[in-house]
């Protein structure tokens, strides 16, 4: 009987281990999945779908480029940015007028990158970026 209890027992442990094995090996195996895969045109590639043109609804404005491209460096002066709303600081760039200061700002300028970094950045985007900073500057 003692043997019985002790095999069910180790039979049960068993199976539950190889289960947890088995889902850590599942886990592992999500983890390290692929990301995506290629798709080469005029190949039979099961299910995956052609990828879809998102309408665009044109330039975003000065404002919403800032927030997301221009803020991390113009809110705080990293890298002797001026900060917007510094007119001292803002003053004598302005004075060279809008035309350098757009072109600065698209190609580049000192410790700036080209587009301030905002690679996916239209030039009239950033221009309207240059102009809501130097509005909020004067």
């Amino acid at each position: 009987m003692m043997k019985r209890v002790l095999a069910a027992v180790l039979l049960g442990f068993g199976l539950t281990a190889g289960a947890v094995m088995a889902n850590v090996e599942d886990e592992i195996r999500a983890r390290i999945a692929p990301v995506g895969e290629v798709c080469v045109q005029g190949e039979d590639c099961g299910q995956a779908a052609a990828p879809s043109a998102s309408a665009s609804s044109g330039p975003r404005s000065g404002s919403d480029v800032y927030d997301a491209a221009c803020t991390a460096c113009h809110s705080t002066g990293a890298a002797g940015a001026p900060k917007k709303g510094d007119t001292a600081a803002w003053s004598p760039r302005i004075e060279k007028g809008l035309d350098t200061l757009v072109n600065h700002a698209i190609n580049g300028f000192n410790a700036m990158p080209a587009k301030g970094g905002c690679s996916g950045c239209s030039d009239e985007e950033i221009e309207s970026a240059v102009e809501h900073m130097v509005e909020a500057s004067q």
